[in-house]
């Protein structure tokens, strides 16, 4: 791409078999397993995923936004910048990084004015404007429109038959309905299709869609409160006779993962339902050894979800 914008040549997105992967802040500092495991099942499956060099905090869509619309969208739109100038579209394996990029990204195509303000800043900062040519999409979205459930089932040496997972599909993958559109936010099916593709059963519990409880800054300021509905979802889903729980989110994720010891710790309870990320099961069901996706890194033992796929 070539400096300035009068007249400027904008790199063209390549092909969506290569996406920029952004990271976000708790997959590469809290789950480094999450991050390797996308990209090799990805690998496996026709995907090149690259480094979003350069990229910063998203930053969080439900406090920052809240507070700062600009800045916050300036934030979102340079992340954006740095994949347009690579060439790339951007994937993640956070909810909160997907909301808060795809939904500047829809903010800017909806009002001129904003992008031209963001824009007056970027040129300050970087020498670039953004152009708008970068699409978001979350790591399920590209298996599902990229590579699809077929080719998915058809790479599978390992099924996870026999496995009941209960799916957290998490707030901001879903909702608001009419920018991510994903179907139906109140009875998705895409992971549970996906489950399905890898061998796996999807078990319905109660309130299936309730928040993780940490979102919003919940967690940071009102913790009880955030261990509370963890709590309750993790019953329900002990009740729906789950082996393990999946979710898209590695904020929901860590919250379900080291949420469950805080739990045991603070209240006396006993949970232990192993929690292990989508790409973690697609990996196990391609062949992949838990080892190198770092799953005994977990805060919650996953042994015996190992000890049911006889591993």
């Amino acid at each position: 791409m070539e400096k300035g914008t009068g007249g400027t040549k904008i790199m063209a997105v390549e092909s969506e078999k290569k996406y920029a992967y952004f990271l976000g802040c708790l997959t590469p500092n809290r789950y480094p397993g999450i991050e390797y495991t996308t990209i090799e099942v990805f690998r496996r499956l026709g995907v090149e995923i690259v480094e979003l060099k350069g990229a910063s905090c998203c930053p969080a869509p439900g406090v920052f936004g809240s507070f700062d619309l600009f800045t916050w969208a300036t934030i979102a739109t340079r992340n954006l910048l740095i994949a347009e100038r690579q060439g790339n579209n951007i994937t993640m394996t956070c909810n909160g990084c997907y909301g808060s990029l795809q939904e500047a990204n829809h903010l800017l195509h909806e009002k001129p004015e904003l992008k031209e303000r963001v824009n007056k800043i970027l040129k300050e900062a970087t020498g670039y404007e953004y152009q708008g040519t970068v699409e978001v999409k979350h790591t399920i979205e590209v298996l599902r429109d990229d590579i699809g459930f077929d080719k998915i089932r058809d790479a599978v040496v390992r099924p996870l038959t026999g496995i009941k997972v209960a799916i957290h599909y998490g707030c901001h993958f879903l909702k608001p309905s009419k920018v991510r559109k994903q179907g139906s936010s109140e009875r998705p099916r895409v992971l549970d299709d996906l489950m399905e593709a890898i061998g796996a059963e999807s078990v319905m519990y109660k309130d299936r869609n309730m928040c993780c409880g940490a979102g919003g800054g919940v967690r940071a300021q009102f913790k009880d409160v955030a261990l509370d509905f963890t709590a309750e979802k993790i019953q329900n889903m002990l009740d729906a006779s789950a082996d393990v729980l999946t979710t898209p989110c590695a904020f929901c994720h860590f919250q379900f993962d080291v949420g469950q010891q805080e739990l045991n710790k603070a209240r006396g309870t006993n949970f232990n339902l192993p929690v292990v990320f989508y790409t973690q099961l697609i990996g196990l069901a391609l062949g992949m050894s838990p080892l190198e996706m770092g799953l005994e890194t977990h805060q919650t033992p996953v042994q015996s979800f190992f000890d049911k796929l006889g591993l």
